[in-house]
């Protein structure tokens, strides 16, 4: 009797993903203290309601090091590698903004991860890159990383290649890209036309000591997406969103393969976009949904600040947060053109008048960091962006410590509720007041697995 085919790490395609979703009950969650002297650390949380342990920490993996900004991480190995029977989803790959560091966790014990190497920042710099950001798993077994500065945190940036062993193989990128003082942030690849886009933040030496709007008129904040040559490893293009598009951040390709465009949301610019292929085979880009500034107590106007955003595993649903707003939205993107508001949750922000906790319970900060079950139906989101940037409009977070938040989301006809009874709060962390920032699903989840 023949043995059933191995189906590698990931999913076939992305209904298969829906269809076959692990009912996930650990979820990991990337913690930094609120104290520069005590290391980052990943939480694994207990998220299966029939747990005793529900809601509560079960491991702390921490890092050896201080000053590290732990920030996004990726997986070694995702759908892009289905089929590939030598591949399998286990190490996970963590970027550090200040130190340039990259770790690399073995999650074999899923309960229990543990650190299995440790990059250290002066093997980033020697290739004049730094502060690693967004990490992708490739089909070849390689991981991809983009760094957002040169060795000394200023422009431009770049991309970095790991070996299917975790050793520096160098630069992804063949030429230099459009100018010498580009600026670096998310991308996403899509193989099956060919292409990669690239996004915009800062330079680490800008961000890095929070967000000065003096800074927007100098060109020091990023308006642009960039679209490069997958195969041959080239830039194409350059789109400029213009005045609304400021400060593009994570780009989402639709998860179905075959489909030409996905979106990014627009932090300063209060807006998302869709970016498409159009007739002519060029890469372009359209604002599909504009948030309006609210004017403040001060009468002062505040932008939303969307600074996350994730895409349902059936391309039906966006999700994203206002950070400053403090409002967490479902769009209905079956026209992609004409997003439908479905859902609308209001929780924390710097309008604080507006909570949907029945017990009218105080949160600091706003929605920021989302993620996504792979059927749809669970979406978590944590409040902390940035250390400097949470110091400077949620100074509180540094005391009271950050939260994780659970909303039940209808995946056929729309609709989001918020779980009252999911609310977790990290003040009393045992090295004190921590922030959490990215989540990952062991199993796999929406703004991790690329599809050939």
């Amino acid at each position: 009797m023949s043995s059933s085919p191995c189906k590698g790490p990931g999913y076939a395609s992305p209904l298969d993903a829906m269809a076959n979703a692990p009912n996930e009950k650990i979820i990991y969650v990337s913690m930094l203290p609120c104290q520069d002297d005590q290391p980052n650390y990943l939480a694994t949380i207990d998220v299966d309601p029939e747990s005793p342990n529900y809601q509560k920490v079960l491991h702390r993996m921490y890092f050896p090091n201080v000053n590290d900004e732990i920030h996004h991480y990726g997986w070694n190995a995702c759908s892009s590698c289905h089929g590939d029977c030598t591949k399998k989803r286990r190490y996970l790959i963590f970027g550090c903004l200040k130190s340039s560091r990259i770790y690399i966790v073995d999650t074999i014990n899923e309960t229990e991860p543990t650190l299995h190497k440790t990059i250290e920042g002066e093997e980033v710099k020697k290739f004049d890159l730094s502060s690693p950001h967004t990490i992708h798993c490739l089909a070849s077994g390689e991981i991809m990383l983009s760094c957002l500065g040169n060795a000394e945190g200023e422009l431009p940036g770049g991309f970095l290649l790991l070996s299917e062993e975790f050793d520096v193989i160098g630069r992804w990128n063949t030429d230099g890209g459009p100018t010498p003082d580009q600026i670096f942030y998310d991308f996403w690849y899509q193989p099956r036309h060919n292409v990669m886009v690239s996004s915009e933040w800062a330079a680490p030496n800008v961000f890095d000591k929070g967000f000065d709007p003096n800074d927007v008129p100098l060109n020091k904040y990023g308006r642009q997406l960039h679209f490069w040559n997958w195969s041959e490893r080239k830039y194409i293009k350059t789109v400029d969103l213009g005045p609304d598009g400021y400060i593009p951040l994570e780009t989402r390709f639709c998860h179905d393969p075959s489909v030409p465009f996905g979106y990014v949301c627009c932090a300063l610019g209060s807006t998302i976009y869709r970016f498409f292929q159009d007739e002519a085979n060029e890469w372009q880009a359209e604002k599909i949904i504009q948030v309006d500034p609210v004017l403040g107590e001060d009468g002062n106007p505040i932008p939303a600040c969307i600074s996350d955003i994730v895409l349902s595993m059936n391309d039906k649903f966006l999700y994203f947060g206002n950070w400053f707003h403090g409002d967490v939205r479902q769009y209905d993107v079956s026209d992609p053109s004409n997003p439908k508001l479905t859902g609308q949750i209001w929780l924390g922000g710097l309008l604080k008048h507006k909570n949907c906790f029945e017990d009218g319970r105080t949160l600091t900060g706003g929605p920021q960091m989302f993620q996504l079950s792979l059927d749809g139906k669970r979406l978590y989101f944590t409040n902390s962006l940035y250390s400097s940037w949470d110091n400077q409009f949620y100074p509180d977070i540094k005391e009271g410590g950050s939260f994780l938040i659970k909303i039940d989301c209808d995946s056929e006809n729309g609709g989001m509720k918020l779980d009252q009874d999911f609310f977790m709060n990290f003040k009393d962390e045992p090295n004190g007041p921590s922030r959490a920032h990215e989540m990952r699903y062991p199993g796999g989840d929406c703004t991790s697995d690329i599809f050939n």
